[in-house]
């Protein structure tokens, strides 16, 4: 679907909904989600990045429930979600993703993950691929080039806690230029990684360290986009083209951003988003 120039821009302007925040209780862990946007809408899931949580999508959801009825949750170890007993696996959150939209009464929807929730997408894309409409992939990896310094990250944790590793996580999602000039945009960012439970954490990095889903996202089927940042260092933009390339079909964008390309470039990520969606 082509829609009107008008009517884009209406999207990546419109007002903020309200929204309704719950929590549902399964496979070991108590869950934080929240919906937003009219409730015979198309559903769009959104799944956040490790250390982040599900507030990492406000600068999307105002437009994004213009359209969709809006699915975010925090991930499992992340935000209000307890953190169970790790190491986690890919294959679990992604049977989390299942569960939420069971409890949600969400039959298929469209999904869109950056960085670990990316991870989680390309697994439910090539396993679960029928609960799936489109699939965004953003600043994400098939395979982590080094995962062994995630045993590093696990150690400094578990020592420390997680306030020692935050600047340098935060230079890692943004770009110098931008960490000057948007301390508003950031400050919630570092305040999620500065609450994050240590658990959790360490549960995810075990799950991105573990994980090789380079064959298996080769079996998705469904249209999927596929977003890079062009300053990337944490998932560089050569990763996500790999996933693009091995993906039959997959449209790529790249952005002039560092990991969290949603804050940073987030008028364009928001509109090639709702442009693959409407398409």
């Amino acid at each position: 679907m082509d829609l009107p120039r008008a009517r884009r821009a209406r999207l990546l302007t419109f007002v903020p909904m309200p929204m309704a925040s719950s929590f549902v209780e399964f496979s070991g862990a108590r869950f934080h989600y929240r919906i937003d946007g009219a409730a015979d809408a198309p559903a769009l899931v959104l799944s956040n990045s490790l250390g982040t949580d599900l507030s990492m999508w406000d600068p999307q959801v105002a437009a994004f429930a213009h359209g969709f009825r809006v699915f975010r949750y925090d991930a499992r170890g992340h935000g209000l979600t307890s953190a169970s007993p790790g190491p986690y696996t890919i294959e679990q959150l992604g049977r989390d993703v299942l569960g939420l939209m069971d409890v949600a009464g969400i039959e298929r929807a469209h999904f869109c993950g950056l960085s670990l929730g990316g991870m989680t997408g390309m697994w439910l894309g090539a396993h679960e691929g029928w609960r799936i409409d489109r699939l965004v992939l953003a600043n994400t990896s098939a395979r982590m080039a080094r995962p062994e310094l995630y045993d590093a990250r696990i150690a400094a944790v578990q020592e420390s806690g997680m306030a020692p590793i935050v600047p340098a996580v935060l230079e890692r999602w943004f770009t110098a230029p931008f960490r000057a000039a948007r301390d508003d945009m950031i400050a919630p960012v570092r305040a999620a990684l500065e609450r994050q439970a240590p658990e959790g954490y360490i549960g995810g990095c075990a799950a991105v360290r573990d994980m090789d889903q380079r064959a298996a996202i080769a079996t998705i089927t469904r249209p999927t986009l596929v977003i890079a940042g062009a300053h990337d260092a944490a998932t560089p933009a050569a990763d996500g083209r790999l996933v693009a390339d091995t993906i039959p079909g997959a449209r790529y964008v790249e952005l002039p951003a560092a990991h969290l390309s949603n804050i940073e470039c987030a008028p364009q990520f928001t509109a090639a988003v709702l442009e693959f969606l409407l398409a």
